[in-house]
């Protein structure tokens, strides 16, 4: 059944100076962008589903605890895919930064032992086995589908991202909604494909993440410590600087079993990297930037981020990682649930303008982008690449058909099991301004269409762009 309702005055103020915000700030913006103005829509209110449906579910069971961010509490798990049932044994707790304000809350999770007193690595979701799993909620993200999108393109064009799957989730015998079982970054030979690092050698497998200087050891939001982090060398301008914002989080090894030798090794790694491109010769095919640098990386890193124009992308969960004798590599990609224009700030609901820009676009934002990318994309070589890379995706895995196709492919997957129903009867927030919405839909078709449009329109801004290099 459908009910329908006048959408509040003051989200239709909010939305209202969002549009006019977007206009302000794009003099070429998009023309054909379908902003609708929601006070003439019909907004989609479900009923309780009741029709039995054959869907993956997982099933969590705590025995009446509380789930927190620390520490994990253990459950037992049960996975019910075409009426067979998987039982484990977990260790669960909440996860996340900014999205830990909303009710919809995602979870991370180890596998554990009969007797909970080891990690067990196993096969979830048909994936390859491990012990450290992720289910992310989609919540601000109306659409359902930006993140999984995101890596399976990624995965599409042979830049390794997390497998993802769909799964409704239920907490205890509640229904928690839609939820996208992923994996989670770690060294792997399935997840991130570098050595095993030990204490005795400095020169072995590494991943550092861009990010906040945040962590579980040092408990800290706003202020830096070496013990898990350590900056770079260089502000946001490619100056030496010894108080740069750019923290480099040591990811693997953990910094309880990262050696100093080994931060050492790391902190080298990055600063010749950085020191090579403040020079003048910084592009020569020798002595320049692609000595130490995994290019094609880079390059398939800019792209998915430049596609999505991620807001968070290039200096935040940004990760990176380094192989035994190897050169410095960009990913795995991580966390797009703010992409696509789905966002109210920082230009980031325009689908033309370059997002490694951020720093232009907000130079207030505490969190910026290393001036890498900005230095980059003034060598002839680097261009040239991208354009090539760009020229083969664009026509074939990242053409706006087969984009087009792959969203309706989940559509159609989740539409015809009733998923898209139960969620939203679960979380009543459609024609309602979730932080940071840009866009606000009275339905789910209006978002899921919304995300078309602005891909398309994206797509063929950066054709442009690309295509004058």
């Amino acid at each position: 059944m459908k009910h329908s309702m006048s959408y509040s005055s003051k989200t239709y103020n909010r939305f209202l100076f969002s549009t006019i915000f977007f206009i302000t700030v794009s003099c070429h913006g998009p023309e054909k962008l379908d902003l609708t103005n929601i006070e003439n829509e019909v907004i989609t209110f479900y009923d309780n589903p009741v029709d039995e449906i054959n869907f993956p579910s997982i099933n969590i069971n705590t025995n009446g605890q509380e789930i927190v961010d620390d520490p994990k509490v253990n459950a037992g798990l049960v996975v019910i895919e075409d009426k067979i049932e998987t039982n484990y044994n977990i260790g669960i707790e909440i996860r996340g930064s900014s999205s830990q304000m909303f009710p919809k809350k995602s979870y991370g999770f180890e596998t554990k032992t009969s007797d909970f007193s080891d990690d067990l690595d196993v096969n979830l979701g048909g994936f390859p086995e491990e012990e450290d799993w992720i289910l992310y909620g989609p919540y601000s993200d109306k659409s359902l589908i930006r993140n999984k999108l995101t890596f399976d393109l990624s995965n599409a064009i042979g830049f390794k991202a997390s497998n993802t799957k769909f799964y409704n989730l239920f907490i205890n015998g509640d229904s928690k909604g839609l939820y996208i079982l992923m994996e989670k970054i770690k060294r792997d030979s399935n997840r991130v494909d570098i050595s095993k690092n030990n204490s005795e050698s400095v020169d072995a497998g590494y991943i550092i993440k861009i990010d906040k200087p945040t962590s579980e050891v040092g408990g800290c939001n706003t202020c830096y410590e070496n013990s898990f982090s350590f900056r770079s060398s260089y502000d946001t301008n490619g100056n030496q600087s010894n108080d740069s914002e750019i923290y480099f989080i040591y990811d693997y090894p953990k910094p309880d079993n990262i050696t100093d030798d080994q931060k050492q090794f790391i902190y080298s790694t990055i600063n010749e990297f950085e020191t090579i491109l403040t020079s003048d010769n910084f592009d020569d095919p020798i002595e320049g930037y692609d000595k130490v640098i995994d290019v094609d990386t880079f390059i398939d890193f800019f792209i998915m981020n430049e596609i999505a124009k991620n807001p968070d992308g290039f200096r935040l969960s940004t990760y990176m990682n380094k192989d035994t004798g190897g050169k410095l590599k960009m990913g795995p990609i991580w966390d797009f649930n703010l992409a696509f224009g789905n966002v109210d700030y920082c230009d980031g609901m325009n689908p033309e303008g370059w997002i490694y820009n951020f720093n232009t676009i907000c130079p207030s934002d505490i969190w910026q982008v290393p001036f890498w990318w900005g230095r980059l994309m003034e060598s002839d070589s680097f261009r040239d690449k991208l354009k090539e890379r760009w020229l083969v995706l664009r026509s074939s895995i990242l053409s706006d058909s087969s984009i087009t196709i792959r969203i309706d492919s989940y559509l159609e997957y989740l539409n015809e099991n009733k998923v898209i129903n139960q969620n939203f009867y679960r979380w009543s927030i459609l024609g309602q301004y979730v932080w940071p919405n840009y866009f606000v839909g009275a339905t789910h078709e209006s978002e899921v269409n919304f995300l078309k449009d602005w891909i398309n329109l994206r797509l063929n801004w950066m054709d442009g762009q690309i295509n004058n290099f």
